[in-house]
């Protein structure tokens, strides 16, 4: 298995983020953060908005600069806005959609160049819901089905240079549903994972040796409901 070295986390202060950010530094590598939010661990951490495109852009060279370079890019980061697609404000409907993939392709884009250089990896992360379509998710399906085409390119376009995975995670026992009416939370006897076993994949997604990639995982409970 390859060395992890400079691990760039996206949403690293919560959540799967925050687990990955753990399990990068447990296997011996160097996570670094940007978030909207300051991470509890001791990191490198870079405060930005995902959705301000120059200013994601920034932090990622600002962060990879600061360190001499990245071997890894994870992009956990995502928001959601639940309901009907007439009753969701156009503006927060947007920002999901901005955030989930327009931030997750400007972080790939500034990150590219490190990436080519050390012959790392990304990791991009989708969801069980960018490959099965639920009502009242409009924004965040839209979103992830559009990481998943966009990790897929991404990998064909950069073959032989950069590594590509596709992580297409079920529900998780995090803070992601927080905030959330009622009926938009998982119910009480949903059947979810732990980040921090998903961040264990991640890690063995980014620790694959140049030329040998995991291309995608689904990774779910066993009972996860939105998968197959």
């Amino acid at each position: 298995m390859a060395e992890l070295g400079n691990v760039l986390i996206t949403g690293g202060a919560s959540g799967l983020g925050a687990a990955t950010v753990e399990a990068v530094r447990a296997a011996g590598g160097t996570p670094l953060v940007l978030d909207r939010a300051a991470p509890s661990a001791s990191v490198k951490f870079a405060c930005v908005d995902l959705a301000d495109r120059r200013a994601a852009e920034h932090a990622v060279q600002e962060l990879a600069d600061a360190v001499g370079g990245l071997d890894g890019v994870f992009t956990a980061a995502g928001i959601d806005s639940c309901g009907p697609l007439g009753s969701v404000p156009p503006g927060d409907w947007e920002r999901v959609i901005e955030v989930n993939l327009l931030g997750t392709a400007a972080v790939v884009r500034a990150a590219l160049p490190y990436l080519e250089r050390s012959s790392g990896t990304v990791v991009t992360c989708a969801s069980t819901l960018g490959i099965s379509a639920v009502s009242e998710a409009t924004a965040y399906c839209a979103s992830k089905f559009g990481v998943v085409g966009l990790t897929r390119a991404l990998a064909a376009e950069t073959s032989g240079r950069v590594g590509v995975t596709l992580l297409v995670p079920g529900g998780m026992h995090t803070a992601f549903f927080d905030g959330r009416d009622e009926q938009y939370k998982p119910p009480p006897d949903a059947k979810l994972n732990r980040p921090e076993d998903v961040a264990q994949s991640v890690v063995f997604a980014l620790s694959q040796p140049p030329g040998c990639e995991v291309r995608e995982m689904v990774v779910c409970h066993s009972q996860e409901s939105s998968w197959p």
